[in-house]
């Protein structure tokens, strides 16, 4: 019998996607509530936009009612070496790392090490007495800060520390301050201290504003457990989920896996990052806010955890009344970034560690409202739906390649597959 080409279409596609597993268990589509004909439309703006040369390649993963519906891989690890994009390539994750460490410092909250209104510098005192930032007519000066840094304005991230924004700039220059993204020589101990010296953007708990927050938690988990945060993080979330492809260190046997990084120059042309990110790197410095190398399946597990309020496959990592409290809104009527300039994808209020969405009609698209995830700065994405009971995880390897919001289109797609 001559099989028609729509429907030789998708039984490819079925035939690729699940005969294919990894971590979460596979389905059907129409087993969940999804449409082969409506997910088939993801194929197609990918490949587009790696005919284009938008992206090199990426891989997508959709989950829903706890198993994986939609997983697939599009366009090369590397574009020179004309490497076939893998399923289970590895990439840097950059700021989906933030997730992570807060839900790790939450496992410590649950235990009675601290609460939520402690100041910082009652565990890192080098933290106490912090100071502001402020333009006072010609000058720049610095002001006493009206209160302390408490570990919650740490998770929301308005405690005033960024990434070396504005007046911030000068005074981060000059301590040799990273974001963390890249390999860097020393400890987490080492870069966190010179940061407490530092003048915070804002009064603690007046202002969002991105920035190295999350790694200030992460140097809270040394501190409290007396491990590396390397340690702490396999110990209480990787092993305990199964995510034996999530590291800050890539084994070398992983390295053939690894994303090459390219970013998109003048002319619109992906250029290969050679030297912005080397790798094979043994890392002495791990980032909480930026420093993870994941895979699509591993990530999807952790997400899943979220969405299963705290537990995977009889791991319980948090109980479900913290994960309630981590994707309420803790910002009150402050929003995430300014409207005038952000598109809002990632949420217009923020919990501990996730952007959340919790108004229809000002930012959002096609989403549900308390839908909550984050980015990374290499075109990573992924986000948890309770109210779908849906995980979406995309990751591509382009350096803040957000003008062309594939990562927005990717939500609307996987939104539109969704039929019962």
């Amino acid at each position: 019998m001559k099989v028609k080409p729509a429907f030789a279409t998708i039984l490819l596609w079925g035939l690729y996607c699940f005969g294919y597993s990894q971590g979460l268990p596979m389905t059907e589509p129409v087993n969940a509530g999804c449409s082969v004909q409506r997910l088939i439309r993801i194929d197609t703006v990918m490949n587009r936009y790696v005919n284009e040369g938008k992206i090199p390649g990426c891989v997508t993963l959709i989950a829903r009612h706890g198993k994986i519906v939609y997983y697939r891989s599009f366009g090369k690890l590397d574009i020179g070496s004309n490497i076939n994009m893998p399923l289970d390539a590895e990439f840097r994750i950059a700021s989906m790392t933030k997730a992570i460490t807060s839900t790790a410092i939450m496992t410590l909250y649950e235990q009675g090490y601290f609460l939520l209104s402690d100041p910082i510098s009652k565990y890192i005192p080098e933290f106490k007495h912090p100071k502001v930032v402020v333009q006072s007519g010609d000058s720049v000066i610095l002001i006493p800060a009206k209160t302390e840094i408490t570990i919650r304005e740490l998770l929301n991230h308005t405690s005033g520390i960024t990434y070396g924004d504005g007046l911030q700039a000068a005074y981060y220059k000059k301590a040799g301050m990273t974001v963390g993204l890249l390999p860097t020589e020393g400890t987490l101990k080492q870069m966190i201290l010179k940061l407490a010296t530092l003048p915070l953007i804002s009064q603690p708990g007046e202002e969002f504003h991105y920035g190295m927050s999350v790694d200030v938690l992460g140097y809270l988990i040394e501190v409290l457990t007396h491990k590396t945060l390397d340690e702490y993080l396999q110990e209480v979330i990787f092993t305990p989920l199964k995510m034996h492809d999530t590291y800050f260190t890539l084994p070398k046997d992983k390295f053939p896996r690894l994303a090459s990084l390219y970013k998109l120059n003048a002319a619109g042309q992906l250029v290969k990052l050679d030297n912005y990110f080397p790798y094979p790197a043994v890392q002495t410095y791990f980032s909480g806010g930026a420093g993870l190398v994941s895979t699509a399946a591993d990530y999807a597990r952790f997400a899943q955890m979220l969405l299963n309020k705290g537990q995977l496959e009889g791991a319980r990592i948090v109980s479900p009344k913290t994960i309630e409290l981590m994707t309420s809104n803790s910002i009150g009527d402050l929003f995430i970034f300014n409207p005038f300039k952000h598109t809002g994808i990632m949420g217009d209020k923020f919990g501990y560690g996730f952007g959340i969405r919790t108004q229809r009609g000002v930012y959002d698209e096609l989403e549900s409202i308390g839908a909550f995830g984050w980015d990374g700065a290499f075109y990573t994405r992924f986000w948890v739906d309770p109210k779908e009971d849906l995980v979406a995880i995309f990751m591509s390897q382009v350096d803040s390649n957000w003008d062309e919001n594939l990562v927005g289109k990717f939500r609307v797609l996987v939104n539109q597959a969704v039929v019962d």
